[in-house]
């Protein structure tokens, strides 16, 4: 007996720094697992259905920017225990910042679309009409958030994050040829044809959005992660960010090991799980079905949340999960607006849902370059940051990754503009 209390003396400490990491565990799982929305799982589908195993090789070089940008918006966050809008109003002032803010709310508004157009995917597999599934998923969102609060709402978006896991047992049943993949992981190839440099911009696009940091930097300080907790807060960021890429990767993989196997041509993740049921069985086709329907729904619910945290911080307003609808009255405003616009316009007569996703993924482009050049200014500056602000060496690598996306989103833009660009 005596044995035992020794041994769980001992465990203390270990048991201390696991209770300090599940408190602060949240932004960083949930901001990097929700970026693998409608939008993202059609990006991955189409890739691996149509290029194979070819683009692998760029989910490595995904994890590490992935884990830089959301180091960086972490790292604020915890340091000055504000907000991404609110640093920008008080660096660039009110005019910029109303500038900005517009932008996002009109990308915003285009991805929340876009999620909806994947809910409205996803139940159609399963013979429901989107007249139905829209409006139910837009109650049930706009429910979670006017009748949680933060503590609730998290535990809710963690368990959604868990489901992603769907995709990889989607992977696994479509029975991969594992040394292909390997080989493909660690052996980059290149194609200069106008269909390859578009997904391989897309791939990149998909994973970081401009919504994302101001949503985690949001969370973050509506949760009261204090700087103490900075090391914990990276453990999230990193850890959320690997399961996010693996799940990526296995989207990619399902589609390549049997879409792409045989021969057949797909636009949409729609027609990736369409396509997976004769190849890989039912179970693969449903699993499949159910993380598109679970990462529509989640992001449904997260884009608006991340449009009324960033206007909201930007013009002094409440912004928090945890108040009463009548303490933060602009919050929830915006937040319902925004979701009844997104919901309302997909049971529009559009002819195509994919259109709403890629136009999505093209604002986003736009903004991307404009947030990552403020969000760097603000971390090296000294007098906000203090001791915090970053390593010469870490700061290179940063601006080499900044430099790197605000290309491929300049060459996202020029090719949408002239697509012949690069014909093969």
């Amino acid at each position: 007996m005596n044995a035992i209390r020794l041994f769980w003396k001992r465990l203390k400490p270990y048991r201390t720094r696991l209770a300090l990491l599940l408190a602060v565990v949240g932004p960083g799982i949930i901001t990097a697992n929700v970026d693998n929305d409608a939008a993202g799982i059609t990006s991955y589908s189409v890739a691996g259905g149509n290029y194979g195993y070819s683009l692998l090789w760029m989910m490595p070089l995904v994890l590490i920017t992935l884990i830089i940008v959301q180091e960086m918006s972490a790292r604020l966050g915890i340091v000055t225990g504000k907000g991404l809008a609110d640093l920008i109003r008080e660096s660039l002032g009110v005019r910029l910042t109303t500038l900005i803010l517009s932008l996002l709310v009109i990308v915003n508004l285009a991805n929340t679309v876009s999620e909806f157009a994947g809910v409205a995917a996803s139940m159609e597999i399963f013979g429901v009409s989107k007249f139905i599934s829209v409006p139910l998923a837009a109650a049930g969102v706009w429910l979670l958030v006017f009748k949680g609060n933060y503590k609730s709402i998290e535990r809710i978006f963690l368990i959604a994050s868990s489901i992603y896991l769907a995709y990889i047992v989607s992977g696994i049943l479509a029975e991969p040829d594992w040394l292909e993949v390997g080989k493909a992981v660690i052996t980059p190839s290149f194609d200069f044809s106008f269909g390859y440099v578009m997904m391989f911009i897309t791939i990149i696009g998909t994973t970081i959005s401009p919504w994302m940091q101001f949503y985690q930097q949001a969370s973050i300080v509506d949760k009261g992660i204090k700087v103490e907790d900075y090391r914990y807060e990276i453990i999230d960021v990193v850890v959320g960010s690997i399961f996010a890429v693996v799940v990526a990767g296995f989207i990619l993989i399902a589609c390549a090991a049997t879409v792409h196997e045989k021969g057949i041509t797909i636009e949409t993740a729609q027609d990736a799980a369409m396509a997976l049921g004769p190849v890989a069985g039912k179970y693969a086709q449903t699993l499949f079905a159910i993380g598109l329907l679970n990462a529509s729904i989640f992001s449904a619910a997260i884009l608006p949340l991340s449009t009324s945290y960033s206007v909201c911080e930007a013009f002094g307003w409440e912004s928090s999960l945890s108040r009463d609808i009548k303490d933060a009255k602009i919050f929830f405003v915006i937040y319902t607006t925004l979701i009844v616009l997104g919901a309302s316009i997909i049971l529009l007569p559009i002819k195509s849902l994919i259109q709403a996703m890629m136009a999505s993924q093209t604002l986003n482009g736009i903004l991307l370059p404009i947030i990552l050049i403020v969000m760097l200014h603000l971390i090296n500056d000294r007098r906000l940051m203090g001791d915090f602000t970053m390593s010469r060496w870490f700061n290179i690598l940063v601006w080499i990754t900044a430099i790197f996306l605000i290309l491929l989103a300049i060459t996202l833009m020029i090719l949408s503009i002239s697509p012949g660009l690069f014909t093969s």
